[in-house]
């Protein structure tokens, strides 16, 4: 058998943001009509307290099934390297063939960013053009680019925990986007009168506040993925129209929403809906100018799977890769 080794200099290359969002918007809508697998991920705790090791399996009609094995160690930036790396394994449906291996820290990248750019898309306002990010990694580099793919941006906003890093961003994005971007010294000044806000930080307790958050505003909340964690607040949760990308995961894993469910500021049936079901039937997404959307993005294996079939699909066609002989 051969296996396809796709590097993230593939995965960069491979993959536009712009083809990356499409392929998001057919993936989720596959998921809400139920015809994915999507198991819950499994994570586990390193020895020494350094990390996590997580693994997601899941499958998608034709494209095959696959698992992504991941390991998140928030200090590595300061190391130069992703707080996320590892890799997908994908086999395809017929056999059951492994046929690729691909880098999981630039896919994950990717398709994170650009299923919130597919929530952005059907969710903020059309006139959305001010956008605030918070965090200055590189899920906030992939989330201004997927933005700017589906918003006509005047303006970004940066704030981080580390102004040297915020600073770098700034510098480093606005000449990639031609865009003036500019840092802002503490959270509540960077959203304020934003109409786009996205969240991409490693915080564990809320940054984001409900009254900092104008009217008619889209918030991609990413950040936190476990139960434990919460970048938004309650108000902000509460008086937001809220999306999901997948309510098993929601239910199981969005610290924001179980830690409001909990304190009874919300109730079990606050999910509007999926960002698949809403990609389906618009009619389910925005209902004024002046409403607050919020999408919860938690990432499930359906999106790994479809990527790397994307990318091996692609790579086929280039002759981009390596293969091994197994």
């Amino acid at each position: 058998m051969k296996l396809r080794i796709l590097s993230g200099a593939d995965v960069r290359r491979l993959m536009p943001m712009g083809e990356a969002i499409d392929l998001m918007a057919r993936t989720m809508i596959a998921v809400s009509a139920r015809e994915a697998v999507n198991p819950l991920r499994a994570v586990m705790a390193l020895p020494g307290g350094k990390g996590r090791f997580g693994l997601m399996p899941g499958g998608l009609p034709d494209a095959g099934f696959g698992l992504k094995a991941l390991s998140l160690f928030p200090d590595n930036p300061a190391a130069g390297l992703s707080s996320h790396l590892g890799l997908i394994l994908l086999f395809e449906p017929e056999h059951g063939r492994p046929v690729a291996i691909v880098d999981a820290a630039e896919a994950t990248s990717i398709r994170t960013a650009a299923v919130s750019g597919l929530a952005t898309r059907l969710l903020a306002r059309e006139d959305a053009a001010d956008l605030a990010i918070l965090g200055s990694g590189e899920q906030a580099a992939s989330h201004l680019e997927a933005m700017a793919a589906v918003r006509s941006l005047r303006r970004v906003r940066v704030w981080s925990r580390t102004p040297e890093h915020a600073q770098a961003f700034a510098t480093r994005e606005a000449e990639r986007h031609g865009l003036p971007v500019e840092v802002f010294p503490d959270v509540e000044a960077a959203v304020r009168g934003a109409d786009l806000i996205c969240t991409v930080t490693a915080a564990r307790q809320p940054i984001l506040r409900g009254p900092w958050v104008s009217a008619g505003a889209h918030v991609n909340a990413v950040g936190a993925s476990m139960p434990n964690a919460a970048e938004i607040d309650e108000d902000l949760l509460r008086s937001a129209r809220f999306f999901v990308d997948y309510r098993p995961s929601a239910e199981a894993e969005a610290g924001e929403y179980l830690m409001a469910k909990a304190s009874g500021v919300i109730g079990p049936d606050h999910i509007a809906a999926e960002i698949g079901e809403v990609a389906a039937n618009p009619g389910l997404g925005r209902r004024s100018g002046d409403e607050v959307t919020l999408f919860k993005s938690l990432g499930i294996a359906a999106e790994d799977v479809a990527v790397a079939r994307f990318l091996v699909d692609r790579a086929e066609i280039d002759g981009a890769g390596q293969i091994a002989d197994i």
